[in-house]
């Protein structure tokens, strides 16, 4: 079984209890955020290296290590073969910044988007106009419903 279906099954394992369930994700959020930090003090150096390789350096466990690849996946500037991926796979964490910041966004990880280490990357204007170019690609504007008794819309009345 390949690390990222082992990952899955552990992280929405519906039979987990909700509290233990929760603090799963509590704990999972504080080390994720913590490789961010560590990645975004130095951002266009890129770590590379066979998943258990990557664990130790960040400290984190293999499945924890496998859920941040799953995360940080869509934003890097060349995807992960994450489907098959093992504990001896080569990845990369090279990251397009601006595609890492609105994923960030759009997954509303707040405690993400809103680190410090980001400040040294692009200056506040820059970072609004990325989150509100995001919020508003994300946002869904229904077209406006004609109803028979309506005008036609191209003018004949």
């Amino acid at each position: 079984m390949a690390l990222l279906e082992k990952w899955r099954d552990l992280a929405y394992d519906e039979k987990m209890n909700k509290g233990d369930l929760q603090r799963f994700w509590q704990d999972y959020f504080k080390k994720e955020q913590d490789v961010y930090k560590e990645l975004l003090a130095d951002p266009d150096k890129e770590v590379k290296g066979s998943v258990k390789e990557l664990a130790d350096k960040f400290g984190l466990d293999i499945m924890t290590m496998t859920g941040f690849l799953d995360g940080i996946n869509d934003s890097l500037v060349t995807p992960n073969p994450i489907e098959d991926m093992e504990e001896d796979t080569e990845v990369s964490l090279k990251f397009d910044k601006e595609e890492l910041y609105k994923n960030m966004v759009a997954a509303d990880a707040e405690w993400l988007y809103n680190l410090e280490e980001w400040n040294d990357i692009f200056p506040e204007d820059k970072r609004k106009e990325m989150y509100k170019e995001k919020k508003k690609e994300m946002t869904y504007v229904a077209e406006q419903k004609i109803y028979p008794n309506d005008p036609c819309p191209c003018g004949s009345g």
